[in-house]
């Protein structure tokens, strides 16, 4: 089990670096957990590696919209038309959880957070964009953590940048709307980089046609963040239309025979977003040496955030030369990005 300072810690970072100026709600109920000697031993049944508050609050998301009727959901915007305000709301959140303690429990030792956001790909799509202007090549991608496989889809999605211009697929349901920060603006292509194949990794892959993932997934997404959820669930339409290939496994484990299958004159580009902080420290450090050993063969591209910091990074190796990168913070929920690449070689 968990230590429980560690645990309290965790919910009180979780308030004040995530939720503030994002759900009030969330905000609140961190606050009060980590100061909850009770709620915290909750919390300590989940499983080892995962952000335990995302994890509490999208278990008790997740019981509230299956349709558990208790005063709870009435400070829920995503269940409640008109919800409360959130004064007051503590004491029903922890009676709820009391009232359903094994039903939460058993959430926490089974489920993952495996948030599908899909405005993250509004920085992807520049940096996709950078990798085809520097290769030439049509992109190979493979996504380690790729949950239902929706960040897959970035060339199927339209991206606008607080201009009037629209880049992308123009012609898609999916409009991602981001801010870029600081001084620099990456080079954009109008149309998406040609990709050659689209591999998602996944402990456990998300099946969007069962119901049951795709309550879980929409749990994860905060009460209050309509648009994130009308993102979610555009993109999970187009997903349907255009499947990509998903395998379960460990994926540090299978990159090796996945990318040896990949069509040999493509650009390679490994990502993942907000996954790394759940893995081991043994298995980012045999992920890193995997990749060192691709880029001694072939050319290959590691763009990641959440690994030794917040930041978003791009690592890369051309003609047996390595490179890194770091492109600037980034939102949890790509609202924002900074882009701090000049001319790189």
């Amino acid at each position: 089990m968990m230590d429980a300072a560690q645990l309290s810690s965790r919910f009180k970072h979780f308030a004040e670096l995530e939720c503030k100026g994002s759900s009030s709600l969330y905000e609140c109920l961190a606050f009060k957990v980590s100061e909850d000697s009770e709620m915290i031993e909750l919390c300590a049944e989940a499983r080892n590696g995962q952000p335990v508050p995302n994890l509490l609050f999208g278990a008790v998301h997740y019981l509230l919209l299956k349709g558990e009727e208790h005063p709870l959901k009435e400070y829920y915007p995503s269940i409640t038309k008109n919800p409360r305000t959130i004064a007051g709301c503590y004491d029903h959140f922890k009676d709820f959880c009391n009232v359903n303690r094994d039903e939460i429990i058993a959430i926490l030792k089974s489920k993952l957070v495996q948030t599908n956001e899909v405005r993250r790909c509004a920085y992807l799509y520049p940096i996709f964009c950078l990798i085809y202007s520097k290769t030439g090549k049509p992109l190979s991608l493979i996504e380690i953590g790729t949950s239902a496989g929706l960040q897959l889809l970035w060339d199927k999605y339209s991206y606008s940048y607080d201009t009037h211009n629209i880049y992308g697929d123009r012609g898609s349901s999916v409009l991602i709307k981001s801010k870029i920060k600081g001084r620099l603006t990456p080079s954009l292509l109008q149309k998406c980089p040609p990709t050659a194949s689209k591999i998602g990794l996944d402990l456990h892959v998300c099946d969007l046609r069962h119901s049951e993932d795709f309550l879980w997934l929409k749990s994860l997404i905060w009460p209050e963040h309509k648009e994130r959820l009308d993102l979610f669930e555009r993109a999970a339409k187009v997903f349907r239309e255009n499947p990509a290939e998903l395998i379960e496994g460990d994926g540090v484990k299978l990159l090796t025979d996945v990318i040896e299958q990949l069509p040999k004159d493509t650009a390679v580009c490994i990502f993942h977003t907000h996954v790394a902080n759940q893995m081991a420290k043994e298995s980012k450090y045999e992920l890193i040496d995997k990749i060192k050993k691709i880029g001694s063969q072939r050319d290959v591209f590691h763009i990641y955030n959440n690994m030794w910091d917040r930041k978003l990074h791009l690592d890369y190796w051309m003609n047996g030369i390595e490179y890194h990168h770091t492109i600037g913070a980034a939102d949890g929920h790509g609202r924002w990005f900074e882009w701090n690449l000049k001319d790189i070689r």
